[in-house]
């Protein structure tokens, strides 16, 4: 733990979403969330103004749209979020060397290693001025946590949201942090504070007072000790550049054992889900997948496949689990599953589709929109397009716009960019020779109306 708050966590506001609607003017102050579509699509970001309605990341986005009918549901993005995230993570350069990002709207920085005073001021100075450069450049707005240390600074951010900043200052941690439930901590999830919450313990304070001992005893000696550090504010980890992990996954231990097969099936479903949305977050693709099968006496069984090319696809990665998981034996009872992506590499648009290059001639399988592709291995360009909501398109007559929504042979477009007002509405044959797909638009200093 430092001494002065010179530990800065960055974290954007509803990042996808706010994206989006700075891209798209007729949304601006309504509810948004982008994310899978079809029947079985995950939310990535919901909006605030979604929020409000209940809807949150990681959530189905069938239960979404039941909570808030009347948002706006688009398709990522990724290529233009990617674009707006190098130029944050530029920023974030310039003020120290020691930036680690975290995903591609998430970072700690290290502003001693900038040469920031160490006062409280200073780091202060530094993150108003870094908020007001990101919006200037890009439009958007983020929130800022300062702390002596990287737990303490995420936290700040999260208090922050949205559009804030929150100094949490030396010698006033704990009092800050004592009132907070169990799963404020870093590695505190579903599992561990339903443990800690039979044992009477729900808060951080409690979690300190239990002592070390105890958390042990719940927990294990590396989960314990490292809980008992966290929750009496003792967090030394270094803000690390040039982070490059080698695989993402996600794992959950049940509260009991599970025995059916298809709870244990539905459960790895939504566990990959869940890994391909980190995935997405930090920009990237893999092309093998594992899965973890923890049973009741603790006997652990990994299974992996690997992908003909690298993807972050949830319905690949889905298949691939389920096929692992079919050659795996769960009728003796589940206790923890996890699912992994490695191999990984940088995000490239063609990695959604490599898989489907890769099967050409197979049966057809549903795809991450709920659409069959056709029978055979026909050429791209014979194949029909799909007018997915959000994406970007442009008209030879009314030039860019987006697509609003499509069905029995039409497509309905929004004309409008990032600098104009809210614009009009057209409707069109899916198979209008004048309408092309489109790359995104820039926002920021970027976006505006060309010179006449």
């Amino acid at each position: 733990m430092r001494g002065a708050p010179t530990i800065l966590h960055l974290d954007m506001d509803a990042f996808y979403a706010s994206v989006e609607q700075a891209a798209k003017p007729s949304l601006r102050g309504k509810p948004v969330v982008v994310g899978g579509l079809g029947p079985r699509g995950v939310v990535a970001t919901a909006s605030y103004e979604a929020r409000v309605f209940g809807v949150r990341s990681a959530m189905s986005t069938a239960q979404a749209r039941r909570l808030c009918p009347n948002a706006a549901y688009l398709t990522p993005r990724f290529a233009l979020y990617q674009s707006v995230s190098r130029v944050v993570m530029g920023l974030l350069g310039e003020v120290s060397p020691l930036v680690e990002p975290l995903s591609l709207d998430e970072a700690f920085v290290d502003l001693e290693a900038g040469g920031v005073p160490a006062s409280a001021g200073a780091a202060r100075a530094v993150g108003e001025r870094l908020r007001r450069d990101i919006t200037a450049a890009t439009g958007l707005t983020a929130s800022v946590g300062l702390a002596g240390s990287k737990m303490f600074a995420k936290i700040a951010s999260e208090q922050a949201k949205p559009d804030g900043l929150m100094l949490i200052a030396p010698g006033t941690e704990l009092e800050i942090l004592g009132p907070m439930p169990v799963r404020t901590i870093p590695g505190v999830g579903p599992a561990t504070a339903e443990t800690l919450r039979r044992a009477g313990i729900t808060t951080v304070s409690e979690t300190a007072e239990a002592g070390e001992a105890e958390l042990v005893r719940l927990l294990g000696k590396a989960h314990g000790a490292g809980l008992y550090a966290l929750a009496t504010g003792h967090d030394d980890r270094p803000v690390v550049a040039e982070r490059d992990a080698k695989s993402v996954s996600v794992e959950d231990t049940f509260a009991e054992d599970l025995t059916d097969r298809t709870r244990v099936q539905l459960e790895l479903a939504r566990l990959a889900d869940r890994c391909v949305q980190r995935l997405r977050g930090a920009g990237r693709s893999g092309r093998t997948v594992s899965i973890k099968v923890r049973h009741y006496d603790f006997t652990t069984v990994t299974r992996s496949e690997t992908l003909r090319g690298p993807t972050d696809d949830p319905a690949v990665v889905r298949e691939a689990a389920a096929r692992l998981l079919d050659g795996v034996d769960t009728t003796a009872g589940v206790r923890l599953l996890g699912v992994g992506v490695s191999g990984l590499a940088d995000y490239t648009q063609e990695d959604l589709f490599a898989q489907a290059a890769g099967a050409a001639g197979a049966a057809a399988e549903p795809d991450a929109a709920g659409q069959a592709p056709e029978e055979g291995a026909a050429a791209e360009e014979d194949r029909p397009r799909q007018w997915l909501p959000g994406l970007d398109v442009r008209h030879a007559e009314y030039g860019p716009g987006w697509v609003q929504g499509s069905g029995v042979g039409r497509v309905t477009v929004r004309f409008e960019q990032p600098w104009s007002p809210p614009g009009r509405i057209r409707t069109f044959p899916v198979d209008d020779p004048a309408l092309e797909p489109a790359d995104p638009l820039p926002l920021g200093p970027l976006a505006e109306p060309p010179a006449a």
